[in-house]
Formats: structure tokens, C-alpha cells, sequence
């Protein structure tokens, strides 16, 4: 053309300098390309949802979990501050003790292998006598209270005797798989652990503050029934050989309907503050009479297991009988018959003999063997304690270094 401009139909690249290997490479993405990113995508999408299935569950129960507790916490704290407005709690009034006591009881379910046992007359009459029988997983199931929201719960010992597992149920509905601290058969105690935040604690009551009469609550899992409340007032206080199996008892006794699952349960006063442990009933169901162990003799054990995960007790060496009311009317006396003194025992040592009657403990009347026994059990290892014998005619004041009663292997 005459203007001087190229033809357009002329390609406008064949002007251009060709590399000296010939064309620059074309770059395309093939279809294998595209089919592996696509497999790629897909998988992420599923690893996402697989993720979410998982974990989402779990999240969503846990925040629950949260709310139940916040909740629970916020409605304890409401109920305590009116039973601490109101001086004469009613029965109206019980709510709040509820309320308030509630979050703290937990379900314990303790499972334990039983069966094969050489002496299982059963057993070797199915299998033949060289051979133990099936061994059989068997759960029970009883109740605790946390009094330290750290996670430390009490319970009876007889509930998770002989354990291989434990397992927790909260009151917001989780559960938790808990530790064992601490026994104490002497006393049908134990200590468990679990680990969780957000605990509500139960406050210690003084036990030594009740009446014959008082009200209370116990509150527990009879049945397998979570929470179930039952009202009624102490009967009685220093209940003594009354169970078997416990050899340091002290109870409360009161008519609150407590059942199997019970045990273990909070015993509370109108201040919604644990006074005891509900332990044991007469008879295979309620009859209208129920036992507890005291808070204070409770607090004791739980001091010492957590620090220890043992107890240690004082120890006098003798063996002792109850006086008739006939013969303390006749004597002039009341206390403890020593039938017999063990050889190199503290009681040796400070001079008691056979037929001594103890009246004194430290300055303090004792009624029987009972009450004496639970006294030694307390003082502190190593102790000078002073003791009062009726020896004859004559009151005689001895020194007694308290001892340490040597563990027994059941």
C-alpha cells in the first residue's frame, strides 16, 4: 500500500527474530492436570467434613456441658445467698438447699473383675476343680460429693473396693474418669480425683453441731436414680456397732429414705454444708432408719489421705469391754474395761494392767470402749497423752506415748 502501513492479512509475527532453537515452548495445562487438581480438591472437602463429623460433636457437648455448669453455678450461688438472709429455714425453704448442694453430687460407677475365684464353689463345679471359671466384669454404682474444685470427691469405700475402673457422672451430664487417692476401710471412705474445670465444691457443716431432731437432706443415686432428693431429721448421734465390716464407728442416724446407690452420698444441713456421708441402712432397702458417717470424723480421713493417701491412728495396745450399767452404778465409774494389755505396747509401758477401768482420756470422760477407741485413734502419733484408771478403790493418772496402729492387709 502506498501509505506505508503492512498489510493487515500479513502475519505480524513472521517479521520477528526466531530463537535458535526454534519456537518459543507453548505452555498447556493438560487434562491430567486438571483431573489431579480436582481429585486433590475433593479430597481436602472430605478431610473438612470428615474433621467436622469428629470434632463438632464433641465441641458442641462440651460447650454445653459449659452452659449446664454456668447455670447450675450461677443458681447455687442465688440459692445460698437466700439461706444466708433467712435465720428459720422452712420446708418451703428446701429449694434452696437443693439448688445449692446439687451440682456437687456426682454418680460413681466402679467396675471390677469377679469370678475365677480357687474357693468358687460354682465355679469348680461347672469347670472342674483345677480350672477358675470365666471372669466377669461387674459394675456398681454408688454416689460422691466434690468438696474441692480442684476435682476431690468423696465416697464410700465400699463403692469402688477392689475398682479396676471409675468413672464419673456430673451433674451437667458429663463424665469423667476418675483416680483413686486414697482408702480407708476402717471407715468406709475413699478419695477419688477427677480432672475438670468449672467444679462446684460443697462446703464442709460441722457435725458436731447437730441435734437429735434436726433436718436434713440426702441427696444421691438410688437405683441409678441421678439426683433424687429425700428429706428427714437426725434420729440419733454415736451410733455404734451398727455395721459391719467398719471398725471405727461413730454414726448419725436419721429417717431420710436412703437405698442402694445412696452410698456415698452428701448428708446436708440447712445451710446446704455436707454433716455426713450416707453409708448404710437396715436391711436390704429402707426400713426408716439410715446411718452416716459425721463430717468431722470425715474431714479427718480426707485430710490424711490427701496427704498421704494413707491414714495413720494412734495405737493403746489393750483390749477392752464395756461396762454393764449395773457394774458403773456399783464401781462409781464409767468407762472402758481393760480385759487384756499387749506386751511392749504403749499401754505396757505407761503401766496399765488387766481389770484397770480407763475414765479419762486427756482430761476428757469417756463412756465405753467405743468412744475411747475412736479418741486414740485421732490423737497424733507420739503423743504424750494423760490417762485416768480406777484401779480398785483408787483413781490412778498415768502418761501414755500414743503409738501407730500397724496397717492390716484385708
Amino acid at each position: 500500500m502506498a501509505d506505508g502501513f503492512q498489510n493487515p492479512t500479513s502475519d505480524p509475527f513472521q517479521s520477528m527474530p526466531q530463537p535458535a532453537f526454534g519456537p518459543p515452548p507453548r505452555i498447556d495445562v493438560q487434562p491430567e492436570s486438571r483431573s489431579g487438581g480436582f481429585r486433590l480438591g475433593w479430597a481436602l472437602w472430605l478431610l473438612a467434613i470428615l474433621i467436622l463429623v469428629l470434632f463438632v460433636p464433641s465441641l458442641v457437648e462440651q460447650i454445653q456441658y459449659a452452659s449446664a455448669r454456668g447455670r447450675q453455678r450461677a443458681e447455687a450461688e442465688i440459692a445460698r445467698e437466700q439461706l444466708e438472709r433467712g435465720h428459720n429455714v422452712t420446708i418451703g425453704d428446701y429449694r434452696y438447699v437443693v439448688k445449692a448442694i446439687q451440682p456437687s453430687v456426682v454418680g460413681v460407677k466402679a467396675a471390677r473383675i469377679v469370678g475365677g475365684e480357687e474357693n468358687d464353689e460354682l465355679s469348680s463345679f461347672l469347670f472342674g476343680p483345677n480350672n477358675n471359671g470365666p471372669r466377669m466384669r461387674e459394675q456398681d454404682q454408688g454416689s460422691g460429693v466434690i468438696v474441692d474444685a480442684a476435682g476431690y470427691i468423696i465416697t464410700n469405700y465400699h463403692v469402688v473396693d477392689r475398682a479396676t475402673d471409675v468413672n464419673i457422672e456430673m451433674s451437667d451430664g458429663s463424665h469423667h474418669k476418675a483416680q483413686i487417692v486414697g482408702i480407708d476401710p476402717a471407715t468406709d471412705l475413699a478419695v477419688l480425683k477427677i480432672s475438670a474445670s468449672g467444679l462446684i465444691a460443697a462446703p464442709w457443716g460441722d457435725s458436731s453441731d447437730l441435734e437429735a431432731g434436726d433436718p436434713v437432706l440426702a441427696i444421691g443415686n438410688p437405683f441409678g436414680l441421678a439426683r433424687t432428693v429425700t428429706a428427714g431429721i437426725v434420729s440419733a448421734k454415736g451410733r455404734h456397732a451398727v455395721v459391719e465390716h467398719v471398725n471405727y464407728q461413730d454414726f448419725l442416724q436419721t429417717d431420710a429414705a436412703v437405698n442402694p446407690g445412696n452410698s456415698g452420698g452428701p448428708l446436708v444441713n440447712m445451710k446446704a454444708q455436707v454433716v455426713g456421708i450416707n453409708t448404710a441402712i437396715v436391711g436390704p432397702t429402707y426400713q426408716g432408719i439410715s446411718f452416716a458417717i459425721p463430717s468431722k470424723l470425715v474431714h479427718e480421713v480426707y485430710d490424711q489421705l490427701i496427704a498421704t493417701g494413707k491414714v495413720a491412728r494412734g495405737w493403746l495396745g489393750v483390749s477392752m469391754r464395756e461396762l454393764s450399767p449395773e457394774q458403773s452404778e456399783k464401781l462409781g465409774v464409767q468407762g472402758a474395761l481393760v480385759a487384756d494389755v499387749v506386751a511392749d505396747s504403749p499401754a505396757a509401758e505407761a503401766g496399765l494392767r488387766r481389770g484397770d477401768i480407763i475414765a479419762k482420756w486427756k482430761g476428757k470422760s469417756v463412756s465405753g470402749p467405743t468412744e475411747l477407741g475412736l479418741a486414740v485413734a485421732w490423737s497424733k502419733i507420739g503423743e504424750k497423752a494423760a490417762v485416768v484408771v480406777r484401779r480398785g478403790k483408787e483413781d490412778v493418772e498415768l502418761i501414755v506415748s500414743v503409738g501407730q496402729r500397724a496397717e492390716r492387709v484385708k
